[in-house]
């Protein structure tokens, strides 16, 4: 069972800068995507960033231009650095990976314990 290992967040005036990183553990094949959903109360969890591995990227529009999602490859580790915060980028953020456990094996989903992001002046 992959674990994902979730560190970055906090709180943060309108503007301000915070960064998320989040490093698997487990048994890792190859990994298709990773990166991160945001959730707020009463609200569905939602695509903020996402790497995959042909090395594209997809950001959500909301947070397109402020936030940088990167993938350190050798040690599976994705971050995401969020710049110009906003006060509804408040919410609690997940690490999501897709990966594979063995080659020819079925894809597999993992998420992150959250995290919580609070911006608020």
């Amino acid at each position: 069972q992959v674990r994902l290992m979730e560190s970055g967040g906090g709180l943060v005036q309108p503007g301000g800068s915070l960064s998320l990183s989040c490093t698997p553990s487990g048994k890792i094949f190859n990994i298709y995507i990773m990166g991160w959903y945001r959730q707020v109360p009463g609200k569905q969890r939602d695509s903020v960033a996402l790497t995959y591995d042909s090395g594209q990227t997809s950001y959500s529009d909301s947070v397109k231009g402020r936030f940088t999602i990167s993938r350190e490859t050798n040690q599976n580790t994705v971050k995401l650095q969020m710049d110009n915060l906003k006060p509804e980028d408040t919410g609690v953020y997940y690490c999501y990976l897709v990966y594979l456990e063995y080659r020819g094996g079925n894809a597999l989903e993992a998420w992150g314990q959250g995290s919580q992001v609070t911006v608020s002046s």
